[in-house]
């Protein structure tokens, strides 16, 4: 293995290119786990089995070595301040029904059950789209009436003890009451919806996207992984503890949307509005919705947790000039006008910066302190940067030459739609086509729209066009006009980045979380006190999810899926062909909502 240790700051020489690569594309990865753009880009689950079975270690002897570790989720920092860590949150009141749960999931006959839940609910296609007309008038829609059914017979417990509510027909919220109506409830949001599968590739799924098949290893089908896993496994968590006896002291809420895919226009959008106006604002101690993962990263495993999400603007440029015949064209048709201005945005990309306060800095702080074989003098620079702002530039003058973290960090674009003309001897009369962005955390919509706005001015001019923005006219053209250039949001769909959730010490949801991946990571590998543990980082949502309509639920809102993204690029299905999860994956999931679920319950500080 080659040394990095002596990795310079400066413009790395030829030979050692290939090194600088390899730290630029784990380091891309270890913050691409933390976002799906939407979705996950890697395989979502990855064994840890020693011996490729189902139950992987003796339960009994784990819970002894950890049954007496403390439940403070301020517990001692394991490497420094930068990256406190908590101790795996262990329950202790519901200790014997976690210990109980523990091995009902190692079990060969639980792993069969699961294996129905998942596949069943595979089996059920549930396809979203985007401009779907209204429930009630679009009859798409009604391919979520059978998932209903569904869910209805494969969990009977759950149905005839928590109060359900459908939202605008099709949205599902589940109400666990718990016996102590002081405590906030627990939060758990998931969508129904998958992507729609491409018919033309058919035959390039080993399974068909549809079968819910189980080949011993595999359950195959859309949605396996996003987001049927997730629902799933929250419900069979549920249907799991209830069959056990298991009566909450704090209350559980499950939200199901229908159209996650296609923005949550009409699913989670309705469900937001139900339950503020049901429960009122910030009345939920913490929300886990679907998002990052975890994977190994420089030598160690890091969970990433989404504690924000970035921004969306789509911007339409629209020119409009004379149409006339072709054959006596002027010197720029708005076709040639606007290649001009989309030249222009794409050369001259949005300013970055990585600032401190923000979750990209917090993903490689910890990096620095966990990671045993990140690069020392990468590390150095880390570290320093938390007062230097020498060091800082030259953390950003490495970090930077990564694409993938660069576009974490600042606010992105994309020229994604184009059009213009209707006939090649006619001229164009209009051209338009659509920027989209992805806002920074640290930024805004008004200052995105503000620096396309900057940008564009002198083109205005140089093209003697009226120039729109936002709807400001900011420059008439000299008379007379030879025509329009009109900035406006493309779909009326702008959003501000989410409010960051809390992580210092005194953020406790956070702390439950962490102190509950950490255990589940455990437990699933039967490790003790003195085995590798995962460590939890602070981590970007690039897409948005469904929590975009849930702000005002509560300040604690965690984008997380605790599945393994692996350790490094792999063909995952994920809206694509092949979408699978594996059986052992499936499971961990369900052990990590079995210990969140009796954690947060037990908890009285949130």
């Amino acid at each position: 293995m080659k040394d990095h240790s002596s990795l310079p700051y400066d413009v790395p020489q030829p030979r050692k290119k290939s090194s600088y690569t390899r730290v630029f594309a784990r380091v891309g990865l270890l913050v691409l786990c933390a976002c799906l753009l939407s979705r996950n880009l890697f395989s979502r689950d990855f064994s840890f089995s020693r011996s490729g079975r189902t139950s992987l270690f003796s339960f009994e002897l784990f819970t002894a070595e950890l049954k007496d570790i403390s439940k403070a989720v301020d517990l001692d920092v394991e490497a420094d301040a930068a990256c406190t860590q908590v101790a795996p949150l262990v329950p202790s009141k519901n200790g014997e029904i976690w210990e109980k749960m523990n091995g009902i999931i190692g079990s060969g006959a639980f792993g069969e059950k699961a294996v129905e839940w998942l596949g069943g609910a595979v089996r059920v296609p549930t396809e979203s789209y985007d401009k779907m007309e209204p429930v009630g008038v679009d009859p798409r829609w009604e391919a979520f009436g059978p998932f209903h059914d569904y869910l209805l017979g494969a969990y009977p417990l759950i149905h005839s003890t928590l109060e359900l509510t459908k939202v605008n027909t099709y949205g599902l919220v589940y109400v666990w009451k718990g016996s102590d109506e002081s405590l906030k409830p627990l939060l758990l949001a998931a969508h129904q919806d998958v992507v729609p599968v491409d018919q033309t590739t058919l035959d390039q799924w080993e399974h068909p996207p549809y079968s819910g098949y189980f080949d011993g290893e595999r359950i195959w089908g859309r949605g396996s992984s996003d987001d049927k896993s997730g629902l799933i496994g929250i419900m069979s968590t549920i249907e799991t503890l209830l069959s056990n006896g298991f009566e909450p002291s704090r209350s559980v809420v499950l939200a199901f949307g229908f159209d996650e895919e296609a923005s949550g226009l009409h699913g989670a959008s309705a469900l937001g509005k139900y339950m503020l106006s049901t429960f009122g604002e910030y009345a939920f101690s913490m929300l886990v919705d679907e998002g990052g993962g975890f994977s190994e990263q420089f030598g160690g495993v890091f969970a990433v947790p989404g504690v924000a999400e970035k921004g969306y603007l789509d911007v339409r440029v629209e020119v409009t000039s004379p149409g006339g015949h072709s054959s006596i064209p002027p010197p720029h048709t708005s076709i040639g006008i606007l290649s001009s201005l989309l030249v222009a945005i794409e050369s001259n990309p949005y300013p970055v910066h990585l600032n401190r306060s923000t979750p990209p800095y917090a993903t490689i702080q910890c990096l620095a302190s966990h990671a045993p074989s990140l690069p020392s003098s990468l590390r150095s620079a880390i570290k320093g940067s938390l007062k230097s702002d020498e060091d800082m530039k030259r953390v950003e003058e490495v970090m930077f030459r990564d694409r993938a973290f660069r576009s974490m960090v600042g606010t992105t674009l994309a020229i994604d739609l184009i059009e213009g003309g209707v006939k090649t001897n006619a001229l164009p009369e209009r051209a338009w086509g659509v920027v989209n962005h992805r806002i920074a955390t640290d930024s805004s919509v008004a200052a995105t729209q503000e620096h396309d706005t900057d940008l564009l001015r002198s083109y205005a001019s140089q093209f003697n066009l009226t120039y729109t923005a936002f709807g400001s006219v900011l420059s008439e053209a000299d008379a007379p006009a030879y025509g329009t250039l009109t900035l406006s949001d493309a779909w009326g769909a702008a959003l501000e980045p989410a409010p960051t959730t809390p992580t210092d010490a005194d953020a406790v949801p956070y702390g439950l979380l962490s102190g509950s991946i950490r255990a589940t990571y455990n437990a699933h590998r039967g490790l003790g006190l003195d085995g590798s543990e995962i460590i939890v980082s602070p981590g970007i949502m690039t897409g948005n999810t469904d929590t975009r309509y849930y702000w005002k639920l509560t300040e604690h809102i965690f984008r997380y899926n605790h599945a393994n993204a692996g350790s490094g690029p792999r063909l995952s299905g994920v809206h694509t062909v092949n979408e699978s999860i594996k059986l052992d994956g499936f499971l961990e999931i369900i052990r990590f909502f079995s210990t969140l679920i009796l954690n947060a319950d037990e908890s009285r500080k949130m």
